[in-house]
């Protein structure tokens, strides 16, 4: 069908006045008909996201069913268990959308366990594994603008779907026809026994299983700690509070934030990657005692922090930096304590900070580097744990706010992560320093790793093919030297392939296939492209590395600039 016919399909289907009138009050504008209708919302690994309203490329209760039945039909079809936990977070419809979801499970003779209120995404993972599951589901949309939410898909595992699962998954909502009725109500269901809330006591294992990650909580009792911190409108606040209230951290909570809000009306885009996010917590912190600020997303799997600069200002860290400050101060902690085991290792994904893997080499301690998406150190973890070696994992980090000590959840956590910043916090005021003082000394120890995002958002009908292009492009032209800095190397991560230009010397790269194309730069750094899967957009990643800050950034400078022309 093209636009227009799913349009009138819609149209004619029997639907409440309510959702009638929207697609009523659309039919002169050919642009919003496309954009809603021009195709089917893609079911991916990570699951579905999109903007919310009328249409088939919208997130919706219809489309949101056809992937819950898609993940029923999926689930029946194997020997995992019939079994499964939702949860969802503060955007507008999620309680509605992770109804629709256990009643599509219910519907299959599937177990179904719902979290009662806003849970963290991690929460979710835990539950999955807690309950013997056989998937999850968390209705989110992360960090994106209140107009998204989304349908996040978990193996049971509690990691986000893999590729082969996924593609089942896709193939069963595509047999699905649109508007199939319930056959009865989440209540019905309910009173079955096949829907159930999931109780307080697993709140509470949840907050006992994040506290024995506590590396040394006495220390941080004693410390007399205060945060100022922001949910951002979101699930974080009350697991962040009942776990450092347990800590004795002293918290100020910014207060316009502090309550569910889907419109996110004082923060537009709730990601604590930018810098905007915690701008209401700037305010705060002014008058508040404050030793740190903290931000947790909307679903608490990210984290972001800043440190008064001394001056009447505050620094933001990245998250890389927070990635290799947290991987330091956990196993600086754990050498003190003799406590590292023999074959330990850490995880990042393959676009964060190689000043991590001189870190964990300092330490004794194996960096490996996996695929962007916090599901390939699921993995890693689940490859321990399949060998009874999963006490092994140290940490993992992406540099995308993402951070997990522990083995309990296989997706970030931020909860576990905003009570390791808050004992770092503490460890360094009691030694009267703060978190600046020991970056800039991470930084002397180990080398001046600066790095750098770049997003590029392509716009037009054609907006996937122009992504598309500029991959090829880079690939079939390599740059001979970036910002200065000579390109010594290749990765191709879709060929496989790792390339010494030098020498011609090409060797296998053992990670699952994927779209990314790195350059090396010697010693001085590297430059990473990744396309978005979803989205019209390329990222660039870039890591330069000088012997002071200053060239370090004006090498980092140099190759933004090549790289944007």
């Amino acid at each position: 069908m093209n636009y227009m016919e799913r349009y009138e399909f819609w149209c004619n289907a029997d639907l409440p006045a309510d959702v009638k009138a929207e697609l009523a009050a659309i039919r002169e504008d050919a642009e919003e008909l496309k954009g809603r209708f021009g195709s089917d919302l893609q079911f991916g690994t990570a699951g579905m996201r999109g903007i919310m309203g009328a249409g088939s490329n919208r997130l919706n209760r219809y489309t949101v069913r056809r992937a819950a039945q898609g993940m029923a039909a999926w689930l029946a079809s194997t020997d995992l268990p019939k079994k499964a936990a939702i949860g969802y977070d503060s955007r507008h419809n999620s309680q509605l959308f992770a109804e629709v979801c256990a009643v599509a499970f219910a519907e299959a003779g599937i177990e179904t366990w719902l979290y009662d209120r806003l849970a963290p995404t991690p929460m979710l993972s835990f539950a999955v594994r807690q309950l013997g599951c056989g998937c999850g589901i968390v209705i989110s949309a992360s960090h994106n603008a209140g107009a998204y939410n989304g349908v996040k898909c978990y193996g049971p595992d509690g990691c986000q779907m893999t590729d082969e699962p996924a593609a089942i998954v896709t193939e069963k909502i595509s047999t699905i026809p649109f508007f199939v009725p319930e056959t009865k109500s989440f209540y019905a269901y309910m009173a079955e026994g096949l829907i159930s809330y999931i109780g307080q006591d697993l709140w509470e294992k949840y907050y006992e299983t994040v506290l024995n990650e506590a590396v040394d909580p006495e220390m941080l009792k004693a410390a007399g700690l205060n945060i100022v911190y922001t949910p951002l409108c979101g699930t974080g606040m009350e697991p962040v509070h009942a776990v450092l209230g347990k800590l004795g951290v002293n918290i100020t909570t910014v207060e316009c934030q502090a309550k569910p809000d889907g419109d996110f009306k004082t923060c537009e885009y709730p990601n604590p990657e930018t810098d905007a996010a915690l701008n209401e917590s700037y305010k705060v912190a002014r008058t508040a005692p404050c030793d740190v600020i903290l931000g947790t997303d909307p679903d608490a799997d990210r984290v972001a922090i800043a440190v008064p600069d001394g001056k009447g200002g505050f620094v933001k860290l990245s998250g890389n930096e927070l990635g290799f400050m947290l991987l330091d101060y956990v196993l600086k902690a754990r050498t003190a304590k003799n406590d590292i085991p023999e074959g330990a290792i850490t995880v990042r994904s393959i676009v964060s900070s190689p000043l991590a893997d001189r870190i964990a080499a300092h330490y004794g301690v194996t960096m490996k580097a996996v695929l962007t998406g916090f599901k390939y150190i699921g993995g890693e973890i689940l490859e321990l744990e399949n060998k009874g070696e999963e006490y092994k994992f140290m940490f993992g980090f992406e540099e995308s706010c993402g951070y997990l000590k522990g083995t309990y959840a296989r997706d970030k956590d931020a909860i576990v992560a905003s009570m390791l910043v808050c004992e770092l916090a503490a460890s360094l005021k009691n030694q009267g320093k703060n978190i600046l003082d020991a970056l800039e000394d991470v930084y002397k120890k180990y080398g001046f790793y600066l790095a750098h995002v770049q997003s590029i958002e392509l716009t037009g009908a054609d907006a996937m093919e122009k992504a598309a292009k500029m991959m090829a492009d880079l690939r079939a032209q390599v740059p001979a030297s970036i910002g200065g800095a000579a390109v010594t190397g290749v990765r191709d991560y879709k060929a496989s392939v790792a390339k010494n230009l030098a020498t011609g010397e090409e060797a296998v790269i053992n990670l699952p296939k994927s779209n990314v194309l790195e350059f090396l730069l010697g010693d001085k750094g590297s430059v990473i492209a990744r396309p978005s899967g979803t989205e019209p957009k390329v990222k660039f990643y870039y890591t330069a590395v000088g012997e002071t800050k200053e060239a370090a950034k004006a090498l980092l400078d140099a190759m933004v600039a090549q790289m944007s022309v």
